[in-house]
C-alpha cells in the first residue's frame, strides 16, 4: 500500500492526480464582455493540497515538487485550514524580477542543497484559482467568480504572508493590454478566462497571449547542424555596458535553401573569440540539432529575430530570424533594445502582486 493511498490527501474530494485546466495559446485578447484577464506570471504551474498536516504539491505534469520547495510546504502547513486545494505558479523573486534560472537550480538530486537554496531565496506561491474550499467543498464545477471569491476569502484568512501572492486580475481589456506590452519580465503574457466558466482539468478552457518582440543581434558563432557540415544554428549576441558582447541565444529557423552559400559566409570570417563577455556553453544534452561544438565568428553580421521571453539576460527559446540587417552596425546592437522591467511586488494591481 502506498504512503499517499493512507494519506488523508487521499480523502479529498480533489484528486492528487488531477491535471490543472490549461490555455489555448491565441493571437490577441478578445473585444467581449463576459472575460477575465490575469497576468501569465513566468514560473512553475503548481496546484497545491492540504488535508490536515499534510501537503503535496505538484507540477503541471503531475509530478511532486514538495521536496524541492520545502519552505512553501512549511507556510501552506501553518496557515489556519485543515483542508484545501489551490492552483497558482512557484516562483522565485531575484534583483526584483522572477528568476526562472532560481527556479531551475531546485530541481537538484541533494537534499542539503534544496534546503540551502530555500533559505537563501525562498520562492513565493502567486495564487490564481482555488478548487476545494476550506470546507472540503469542490469548487470545479462552479463558476470563475466563485472560485475566485473563495480564492480571496482564503488569501486574507491567511493573514500577512511573505511566501503566499495573490494575482491580480482584470475586467478591463485595455489595462490587460497595458501589462501584456509590460511581458518579457516577470510576466509571460496575458491568461483570458470565462468568469462563468467551470474549472475543467486538463482542457484548454482559457485563452492566453504572448507578444513577440524584435531585436536586432550579431552574430557572434554558429554551430553546424547534427551529422551535417552546414550551419545549423546561429548563435547570438548583444553588446552589454562594458562594451563586451554577450551570448543572448540563439536561432535555428534558416532556410534550407539559405543554408550552402550561408555556411560559407561563416567559415570565411571564423575568429576567436566570437564572443569578448559571456560566451556559449555546449549545447542542451537534450539537443539533437546542433552539434557540441561552436564556432566563433568576426562580430560584422546582423540579424533582426523575434522572441517572446528573457530570463536572465538571455532569450529563454530558440528566437525566429525575420531578417539581415546590413544596414545596421554591430555596435548598435546592444541590451537597451530589450524590455526587461521588474514587475513583482505585492499590491493588487499589475504590475504588482
Amino acid at each position: 500500500m502506498s504512503k499517499l493511498s493512507t494519506s488523508p490527501l487521499a480523502s479529498l474530494a480533489i484528486p492528487i492526480g488531477l491535471e490543472p485546466m490549461e490555455a489555448k495559446l491565441v493571437d490577441e485578447l478578445l473585444d467581449e464582455a463576459g472575460w477575465q484577464f490575469e497576468p501569465k506570471w513566468d514560473g512553475f504551474r503548481c496546484l497545491a493540497f492540504r488535508a490536515r498536516d499534510d501537503v503535496d504539491l505538484r507540477a503541471k505534469s503531475g509530478k511532486p515538487l514538495a521536496r524541492y520547495f520545502p519552505e512553501v510546504v512549511a507556510q501552506l502547513k501553518e496557515l489556519p485550514f485543515t483542508q484545501f486545494v489551490i492552483d497558482g505558479e512557484l516562483a522565485i523573486q531575484k534583483d526584483g524580477d522572477l528568476s526562472f534560472d532560481a527556479l531551475q537550480m531546485r530541481l537538484h538530486p541533494a537534499e542539503s542543497r534544496v534546503l540551502k537554496l530555500a533559505a537563501e531565496t525562498p520562492a513565493i506561491f502567486i495564487l490564481f484559482d482555488m478548487l476545494l474550499d476550506t470546507d472540503g467543498r469542490s469548487l470545479l464545477c462552479a463558476p470563475l467568480t466563485k472560485r475566485r471569491a473563495a480564492l480571496e476569502k482564503y488569501f486574507v484568512a491567511a493573514g500577512e504572508n511573505q511566501l503566499l501572492k495573490l494575482s491580480p486580475y482584470t475586467l478591463d481589456r485595455g489595462e490587460a493590454e497595458s501589462w501584456l506590452d509590460q511581458a518579457g519580465g516577470s510576466l509571460d503574457g496575458v491568461v483570458a478566462k470565462r468568469v462563468d466558466g467551470a474549472y475543467i482539468p486538463g482542457e484548454r478552457a482559457m485563452l492566453k497571449v504572448k507578444r513577440h518582440r524584435t531585436a536586432d543581434c550579431v552574430v557572434g558563432g554558429f554551430r553546424y547542424g547534427a551529422h551535417s557540415r552546414e550551419v545549423g544554428s546561429l548563435l547570438l549576441g548583444l553588446y552589454n555596458d562594458e562594451g563586451k558582447l554577450d551570448h543572448v541565444g540563439f536561432t535555428s529557423s534558416i532556410s534550407r535553401r539559405e543554408r550552402p552559400a550561408l555556411t560559407k559566409l561563416l567559415e570565411s570570417l571564423v575568429s576567436p573569440p566570437g564572443f569578448t563577455g559571456k560566451a556559449p556553453g555546449a549545447p542542451s544534452r537534450w539537443s539533437t540539432e546542433r552539434s557540441s561544438e561552436w564556432q566563433p565568428v568576426k562580430p560584422e553580421l546582423v540579424v533582426e529575430v523575434s522572441y517572446d521571453h528573457i530570463t536572465g539576460d538571455r532569450f529563454r527559446h530558440g528566437t525566429r530570424l525575420i531578417r539581415w540587417r546590413p544596414d545596421k552596425s554591430p555596435r548598435q546592437c546592444t541590451f537597451d533594445q530589450l524590455n526587461r522591467d521588474g514587475l513583482v511586488g505585492r499590491t493588487a494591481k499589475p504590475a504588482h502582486l
